[in-house]
């Protein structure tokens, strides 16, 4: 059977049935072009997604609704064409500055090497957190070498916090472009399905304590589009928890990730 590029966005749409969905993986997987070529759209759509999906549920506003009941019929085709012509612009603006943001363009001189890093976080927790096939690169099943592989990529030692305590187990991870540097992305799942993911890079190392307090972040919080995300900052990396939960919920897994991992750092370990 032949498939087209239009079968490669029905299955990312989820648009496929079982069946063709497996048949249109396979035939994707067999090939690297197609592979990066599903990636690109996957961004895409994710990135669409983390920018808009929260508008999308607001309510509109009183003063278009009447604008909208009083518009005269003979004027319909231009008030469609003019809106159509609004929503592409806007549609590229999102995808423009969703994009600026991925590769670390958020940040202007003399900011926080992390200020994109809660953006980037969601966006890349956007991108894998609803994969079914290849969620991640390296599974759990073989931590030991995931944490070393992303420890000397990312120069930096990298730990996969313990979660079990609030019912989460590691998926395992993977390794992803940063801005000019690799991140690592731990990925964790509960049992009702719900995933999350932890977003590390390393950041260069300060050696005064006016330079260290300028680039130490507080723990802080921010909603991205559809993805909460608590992060923060220690001496050589940051880190960002991100997923699809409410705050309430993601705030004691947060402190239990900065905590086991603070208590580590403090032992040297």
């Amino acid at each position: 059977m032949t498939f087209t590029e239009t079968d490669i966005h029905r299955l990312i749409d989820g648009e496929l049935t079982p069946e063709d969905a497996a048949q249109v993986s396979a035939w994707v997987e067999a090939d690297a072009t197609r592979r990066a070529q599903a990636d690109a759209y996957r961004l895409q759509a994710a990135l669409l997604h983390v920018r808009f999906d929260a508008l999308l549920n607001e309510p509109v506003p009183p003063r278009l609704l009447a604008a909208a009941q009083v518009r005269p019929a003979a004027n319909d085709w231009r008030f469609m064409r003019v809106a159509g012509q609004a929503l592409f612009a806007l549609v590229c603006m999102g995808i423009g500055w969703a994009g600026h943001l991925w590769l670390g363009g958020s940040a202007t001189p003399g900011t926080s090497i992390n200020a994109g890093l809660p953006q980037r976080a969601a966006v890349a927790h956007a991108v894998y957190a609803p994969e079914v096939r290849h969620p991640v690169e390296v599974g759990a099943d073989q931590e030991a070498h995931l944490v070393q592989w992303l420890s000397k990529r990312l120069s930096v030692p990298v730990r996969a916090p313990g979660l079990a305590r609030h019912g989460f187990r590691l998926v395992g991870g993977r390794l992803l472009p940063g801005d000019d540097r690799p991140v690592a992305q731990f990925m964790y799942q509960n049992d009702a399905g719900k995933r999350l993911t932890l977003y590390v890079l390393s950041m260069p190392r300060v050696h005064t304590a006016a330079a260290r307090q300028a680039t130490e972040s507080a723990f802080r919080f921010e909603r991205v589009g559809t993805v909460n995300v608590f992060h923060w900052t220690d001496d050589t990396r940051g880190y960002a928890l991100s997923g699809e939960l409410s705050r309430e919920e993601l705030l004691p897994i947060a402190r239990t990730v900065y905590d086991d991992l603070e208590a580590k750092e403090s032992k040297g370990g």
